[in-house]
């Protein structure tokens, strides 16, 4: 028994249309000279983690914010870690850190740390909790 054949859906003459790209990204490692575009010449950093809160000062941007900052400041009217950001705006961690770098120098945004816990508790307050534990 022979297998049926497979019918091109393409036409002949011409090569297949080729997928659409995603949006924003050309190739597979997107395009650089964009985010260094976006980032800017400087790229200094502030002392940010993932986990830092950001918080928009107020929601409405200036003129002279770029679409990327005025997304940011969109963004940021509830505290939103800048993980969160990274990913809502499709940005690199790194990228996204200078924009809000340059927005904390403008005082656009606020930075919120995240809660530092102490390193570990007393001994001496744990072994009272326990000898109080073992009481009951």
């Amino acid at each position: 028994m022979t297998p049926p054949r497979r019918h091109r859906r393409t036409p002949q003459d011409g090569p297949p249309p080729r997928p659409a790209a995603p949006a924003g990204k050309q190739g597979a490692g997107g395009n650089p000279e964009r985010l260094y575009v976006v980032a800017g010449p400087d790229g200094e950093r502030a002392d940010i983690d993932l986990v830092t809160l950001i918080v928009a000062r107020s929601p409405d941007p200036p003129p002279s914010a770029t679409p990327e900052q005025a997304a940011l400041l969109r963004l940021c009217a509830a505290p939103l870690s800048v993980a969160e950001l990274s990913a809502y705006l499709s940005l690199p961690f790194g990228v996204v850190t200078v924009l809000l770098t340059e927005m904390l120098t403008a005082e656009l945004v606020q930075a919120r740390s995240s809660a530092v816990r102490e390193a570990l508790p007393d001994r001496s307050l744990l072994e009272a909790v326990m000898h109080g534990l073992q009481r009951l």
